[in-house]
């Protein structure tokens, strides 16, 4: 069954990159982005992390709260986050990926011919009473958070 805009968010328990829980169903009443991507230190994944770090001034103004979940962990999470200044969370999906998985952003994916299982670059936000407000299954790494800043209308 696909996920779909206005359906509940499926609400999860991960450990943030300190080591300490974080309960999605815990931040109602505020916006939430969720992105979901495949590893620490990547390429892609640091354009798609400094995009988000470029915009958290604009989004930290308007309440709203960014959660990175790729399998990594939180070793690898602080490290990624001293690297590159991210004022933001890093969430742990250790394997199988049981929340990407119900976020339908694990599975099969195609490199260079070859097949693997492996985390997909997807966006979700969550609005204040924990539904699907957008989803992103196309993402472009480099300007994600300008896409989901227009799409909220927070520029001026």
């Amino acid at each position: 069954m696909k996920l779909q805009i206005g359906d509940p968010a499926p609400d999860f328990t991960l450990l943030d990159q300190n080591g300490n829980p974080l309960k999605l169903s815990s931040l109602k009443g505020q916006k939430v982005i969720i992105y979901f991507y495949p590893k620490d230190n990547t390429p892609g994944c640091t354009k798609e992390a400094c995009n988000f770090k470029d915009n958290w001034e604009l989004l930290e103004k308007n309440s709203i709260k960014i959660l990175g979940i790729s399998k990594d962990n939180s070793a690898s999470h602080l490290k990624f986050i001293s690297k590159y200044q991210l004022p933001f969370t890093l969430l742990t999906d250790p394997e199988p990926c049981a929340v990407a998985t119900s976020y339908e952003s694990f599975g099969l994916k195609k490199f260079m011919g070859r097949e693997y299982l492996g985390m997909m670059r997807n966006t979700f936000v969550v609005d204040e009473k924990g539904n699907l407000e957008f989803i992103y299954l196309k993402v472009k790494a480099a300007t994600m958070a300008d896409q989901v800043i227009s799409d909220l209308n927070l520029l001026d």
